[in-house]
């Protein structure tokens, strides 16, 4: 496992058995020019390593988690981060940032409560192509 200290890495947590974050991670694999994300879904052993060491609660974990230099941060906040690193338009979603977290917060998971009922839900995490697997920790 890559170590969470190295700069310009970009780790991003994700549910593998979610429709809508395993398209996001897709979304995020086309637009990171850098290649300064890597993945990992969190039922793995190592996002459940990775959460011990940010989390006193897993259980407590998001439906994506960032942890950018050793700082991890959880939902909303997590999407405007990661917006702010992938090329074209994209990092000007940042300017969402002084929305009061309540209420970001608020929209992200009322979409991370029914993500499942709208986007569907799979049998077993995502399988990276061999293109992509360097990108994932697992």
């Amino acid at each position: 496992m890559k170590t969470v200290k190295e700069p310009n890495t970009y780790y991003l947590l994700f549910d593998g058995v979610c429709n809508l974050c395993n398209g996001f991670v897709q979304f995020i694999i086309k637009r990171d020019k850098k290649k300064q994300f890597l993945f990992s879904s969190l039922q793995s052993p190592v996002a459940v390593k990775l959460l011990a060491e940010h989390m006193s609660d897993t259980r407590k974990s998001d439906s994506v988690v960032l942890i950018e230099q050793g700082t991890m941060y959880t939902k909303s906040t997590a999407v405007l981060r990661i917006a702010r690193q992938l090329g074209g338009g994209w990092p000007l979603l940042y300017g969402f940032i002084i929305i009061p977290p309540f209420i970001r917060d608020g929209i992200y998971d009322i979409v991370a409560k029914y993500r499942y009922r709208i986007f569907g839900k799979r049998e077993h995490c995502m399988v990276p192509s061999a293109a992509i697997k360097r990108r994932f920790l697992e």
